[in-house]
């Protein structure tokens, strides 16, 4: 039994590094072939423009990758996101003097609040997460329209302090990409070096198991869901900071995007499993597609179909995946059980 999961730990690995691999291949191709069409794609002020779009992104899916783990989806997060960058933008807006640390505290802090609602219903009230998150993808929407009134809050209505949060510079390395780097490097040591990271890929590989095991299933479903929430209440306001407004309808479609970031880099929509390195070439290779469409003048509309495409082939890829490792677990448990006999008969007298 020991021997099988041992395997079946190291078979995920490697899959999920060729997996990984693959995106990059994948990615350099991509760039390879929109630079024939278009030299300017392969300048440095354009590659610079795509990772300050994948930062933001970056840092929102990074809380989607927890809650998929565990075996959930938030659909929330755009309306979510939407939601808190117009009350911090609302807040400039009616002349309160506020620092844009302390918007960017209280931008992560709204959003805390929204994503415990999630977990609350998820992990007490046992609503299914896609409901769940439907329902108040629906309603942060709302409450953002209500809020504004349909209006923006512009450019001249924030101070340039705020303004500079997201466009400034730090020894010439973009605020943006900074923060995106702190989040990305401390996520990945609370998911592969902390006790509770661990208990998140326990509670999405065998809840039922996890809990018998002493982990209270219940602390880490509310946890993912309102971190997640403080992850995009934060982006929320570089959102608004960055494009210089805050608008009802900003990151309509966010949540498809996140998800796809999630899927591509290889965490399994069953939960469970899943890298954060997959995740950040997952939003890179979203964030090189969604470039490349606009350098050659094809619709952003394709964007949607293209992530809703990857996301059917990533989920139909999990499942195979997932068949393969289970047969081959099969076999080896086959396998074991056999030498057992074989040792058992051998000791008859």
């Amino acid at each position: 039994m020991v021997h099988a999961r041992t395997k079946q730990r190291r078979a995920l690995a490697l899959l999920s590094r060729i997996r990984e691999l693959g995106i990059i291949g994948f990615g350099l191709l991509l760039v390879v072939a929109v630079t024939m069409h278009s030299p300017r794609f392969l300048s440095f002020d354009n590659f610079s423009e795509i990772a300050l779009d994948v930062a933001i992104l970056l840092i929102v899916a990074v809380g989607q990758m927890m809650v998929v783990i565990t075996g959930g989806i938030d659909l929330s997060v755009g309306s979510g996101l939407a939601l808190s960058g117009m009350i911090v933008g609302m807040t400039y807006k009616h002349g309160a003097a506020i620092h844009p640390i302390i918007a960017l505290l209280m931008g992560a802090l709204i959003g805390l609040m929204l994503g415990s609602v999630n977990g609350v219903l998820v992990s007490k009230g046992k609503v299914p997460p896609i409901i769940t998150t439907l329902g108040t993808m629906s309603m942060y929407r709302g409450m953002t329209f209500i809020i504004s009134r349909g209006a923006w809050v512009n450019a001249h209505e924030m101070p340039a302090s705020f303004i500079g949060l997201a466009r400034g510079a730090v020894l010439g390395v973009p605020n943006l990409i900074l923060i995106a780097a702190l989040v990305f490097v401390g996520f990945w040591f609370f998911m592969s070096h902390s006790k509770p990271g661990r208990e998140i890929y326990a509670v999405g590989g065998n809840s039922e198991a996890a809990r018998l095991a002493g982990i209270n299933v219940d602390r880490i479903k509310f946890m993912v869901y309102a971190v997640t929430g403080l992850l995009y209440g934060m982006s929320a306001v570089l959102w608004v900071s960055r494009y210089a407004s805050a608008q009802s309808d900003s990151a309509s479609g966010f949540e498809l995007s996140t998800v796809a970031a999630v899927v591509i880099g290889g965490v399994s929509t069953f939960g469970g499993t899943g890298r954060i390195t997959g995740v950040l070439f997952g939003a890179l290779l979203l964030g090189i597609i969604e470039n490349a469409l606009n350098v050659m003048q094809i619709s952003p509309f394709w964007k949607l179909g293209i992530e809703g495409l990857v996301i059917i082939l990533a989920v139909v890829l999990d499942e195979l995946i997932a068949r393969s490792v289970q047969q081959s677990i099969a076999r080896v448990r086959g396998a074991e059980r056999g030498d057992h006999r074989e040792i058992s008969i051998q000791a008859l007298p």
